[in-house]
């Protein structure tokens, strides 16, 4: 679920009806505020316990007070000016790619157009045979390979990692993927593929070192099912989508076959909602009774292991994976 800092400003949800019941009733047991706010005590004692984690509310005896609205909210917005950063950064490149895509002079691109799926799995082997630094990807549907060729194309991969190359894909995700393509992609995340995970990726692309690109392009409507491909070769084009991968790659969540499925202990989801929430480490180690050192070196540790290069950032990806 989300952070209750956040989830006060959602109408509906238990955060936001005991806040909100709070600050027009002021001293006010959970009781009194389960028939406030409608809700049963047990679910109004769970709110009052996460927000009391993040000093949204403050405890007096039995009774309970709201922190001010403004305080509230001035933190809640400040966590989102770095999301609102690197969404804009990411808009502007996009925007980039969507001009470039439909302009109709590919020459002046540098880019070639691929006919047919024969066409460019040919591309795509010559290309394979010429990297040799790292291939970068985006994988997303449709796909084109049958069961053999994903076969094919994963041994062909595997074979490359362990001659040195390295490989960074982007997975789009999804619960409707199939059993054959989760496990391959599985295999290779194992055998030193560095995977993330988007929601909604916004193109299918293969890029080798800096040298060359495949972008596969959602088909106009009325024209389902045609494979629209483009090959790019060294441009500006190429360029712009290789900061886009590197845009994506940041925003994406890591996925970590090791511990993809492991929980927080319940110290780390509290520092780890306190850090969404703004909290400094001084904050946070009185909160927890931590030392600050202590605060510094666990909050490090889950920086890294969301792969987050901010705090706020740590937060989004905790929430879309179900940790907070």
């Amino acid at each position: 679920m989300r952070s209750p800092m956040i989830g006060v400003f959602e109408p509906g949800s238990d955060s936001a009806r005991v806040y909100r019941a709070l600050v027009s009733h002021p001293g006010t047991s959970p009781a009194q505020l389960a028939e406030l706010a409608g809700l049963a005590e047990p679910r109004v004692r769970r709110a009052l316990a996460e927000l009391g984690r993040v000093d949204m509310v403050t405890r007096s005896g039995e009774t309970w007070d709201a922190q001010r609205p403004d305080v509230v909210a001035t933190s809640v917005l400040r966590g989102f000016d770095a999301w609102r950063s690197t969404v804009r950064e990411t808009e502007e490149e996009l925007m980039s790619l969507f001009r470039f895509a439909r302009t109709r002079d590919s020459r002046s691109l540098n880019v070639e157009v691929l006919d047919s799926p024969a066409e460019t799995f040919a591309v795509y082997e010559q290309l394979q045979d010429a990297v040799r630094d790292q291939v970068r990807g985006i994988d997303r549907p449709p796909y084109y390979w049958d069961e053999a060729e994903l076969a094919r194309q994963e041994q062909r991969q595997l074979e490359q990692m362990a001659a040195g190359i390295a490989y960074r894909t982007i997975y789009q995700e999804s619960k409707r993927d199939s059993p054959l393509r989760s496990a391959s992609m599985m295999r290779t995340i194992a055998s030193g593929e560095k995977a993330r995970i988007l929601r909604e990726p916004p193109v299918k692309l293969t890029i080798t070192d800096d040298q060359a690109a495949i972008l596969a392009l959602d088909p106009p409507p009325g024209a389902e099912g045609s494979l629209v491909v483009l090959l790019v070769h060294p441009s500006g084009f190429l360029d712009t989508l290789i900061r886009i991968f590197e845009s994506l790659w940041r925003l994406a969540v890591p996925a970590d076959v090791v511990d993809a499925d492991q929980e927080l202990s319940a110290g780390d989801r509290e520092i780890l909602s306190l850090m969404a929430s703004g909290a400094t480490d001084d904050a946070i180690s009185r909160r927890l009774g931590m030392s600050r050192r202590t605060v510094v070196r666990r909050a490090a540790r889950l920086l890294e292991r969301l792969g987050a290069s901010t705090r706020f950032q740590a937060g989004v990806q905790a929430a879309h994976r179900g940790w907070l």
